[in-house]
């Protein structure tokens, strides 16, 4: 099957400590949304009409499948127990009519001090430019805030629209594996990596500015 992240340097344990306070502590993840929070018990009909858009579901392994209320709402308490774990966040986005507008779900691996990035917009407010903007900003908060040295992502084989995004942003295609959903089935992925140095290299920005 493969396990990720693809690329694996160990880091010390007193910095896996600290990665995984870092992510208990976190509030708010970035997003180019009115208003964001994380996700909490309550949740589970918004996730779900949002997960239900097979523009969505279409894409995205780790979402819960069967997608029922029960499965979304185990979803996230999940997700609560990761953070509390120091190793994942999932996060809401909304609009300015307070309507759901997206997700965010970081994975972390602190480890390897590595991490993933999940997520989705509302069909409506797709292919208008702010889903790159928001993985983006999403990345450098991962580095800054997380303390991360590595993003290792994976994207369908299909997806090609995002496979030019990570090409285009500087990241390295791995390899392919098969990524396995929450009901067992798997599905087919490339792998793509970039490094904190190479990201911000990339965003301008020199080292000096990033610890």
């Amino acid at each position: 099957m493969g396990e990720l992240p693809w690329t694996r340097n160990r880091t010390i344990p007193p910095r896996e400590e600290a990665i995984r306070a870092l992510v208990r502590g976190v509030e708010e993840m970035p997003s180019t949304a009115d208003h964001s929070r994380l996700a909490r018990p309550g949740d589970e009909d918004i996730l779900l009409e949002l997960f239900e858009q097979p523009e969505v579901n279409r894409w995205i392994y780790s979402l819960p499948r069967p997608l029922t209320r029960e499965s979304v709402g185990a979803y996230i308490e999940k997700s609560l127990a990761a953070q509390q774990a120091g190793e994942g966040l999932l996060s809401l986005n909304f609009d300015e009519a307070g309507k759901l507008a997206g997700y965010s779900e970081a994975q972390i691996w602190p480890e390897w001090a590595a991490g993933e990035l999940a997520g989705a917009m509302r069909p409506d407010l797709q292919s208008a430019g702010q889903g790159a903007k928001g993985m983006a900003k999403t990345f450098t908060w991962m580095f800054d805030a997380l303390d991360l040295d590595l993003i290792c992502n994976t994207t369908a084989l299909d997806n090609v629209r995002i496979q030019k995004l990570f090409e285009k942003t500087g990241f390295d295609y791995k390899g392919d594996i098969e990524s396995v959903r929450p009901d067992g089935t798997t599905r087919a992925s490339q792998v793509w990596e970039i490094s904190r140095e190479a990201w911000m290299a990339g965003q301008g920005r020199d080292q000096g500015s990033i610890r």
